[in-house]
């Protein structure tokens, strides 16, 4: 059955500011910008702004159960940005393994990571990060590495790249548990 109107609201806290063009969503806050491209999904987003304080409103007339399930993604992926824009994703991934030390060399300052000794092979698996992520060793934690970046997209795509790129082959994955696995997930500033 098809719903003639719903909608989905957001408030924009203060010193963010959102801009809205043909679908095209444009986040700035005190972080960076970021901008992401949603014209894939046909609804009505409008920024209502007030003395007070501002709201995204997403609108979806005459929308099937999928095409409405589209509203809270949207939402949800606005909200990212503002997060991203204002506070920053951290997260944070730990070595794991029973014999041979995985040994992980940080890159081109913080842009890429080698991964050596990964149960005990000859192969160097390099890892680039994605656009906007920088990655670094931890201080306080041994074998643990930090991602940061605003744009939660990308660093968990470049924290989800690390971890493919140390899968086991050919071996029972209940016995080789060894690889690089995401330990934690937040925002670098933390309330």
């Amino acid at each position: 059955m098809r719903d003639v109107l719903q909608t989905e609201e957001l408030e924009v806290p203060e010193g963010v500011s959102i801009e809205i063009k043909s679908r095209i969503i444009k986040v700035t806050g005190p972080r960076g910008t970021l901008t992401k491209n949603v014209r894939h999904v046909d609804m009505d987003i409008r920024v209502l702004k007030t003395k007070k304080s501002s709201k995204v409103t997403l609108a979806v007339w005459q929308g099937g159960r999928k095409h409405v399930a589209c509203l809270r993604t949207i939402r949800s992926l606005i909200n990212n940005m503002v997060t991203g824009v204002t506070k920053g994703f951290l997260y944070k991934m730990r070595a794991v393994y029973a014999h041979f030390p995985i040994n992980a060399i940080i890159q081109d300052s913080g842009n890429a990571i080698e991964i050596r000794n990964f149960l005990g092979e000859k192969t160097v698996r390099h890892v680039k990060m994605l656009g906007g992520v920088s990655i670094s060793e931890s201080k306080a934690q041994k074998d643990e590495l930090i991602l940061e970046g605003n744009d939660i997209e990308n660093v968990s795509q470049s924290a989800a790249s690390i971890q493919g790129a140390c899968r086991v082959r050919n071996k029972d994955i209940r016995k080789f548990l060894d690889g690089i696995y995401v330990s934690d997930r937040t925002t670098i500033t933390q309330e």
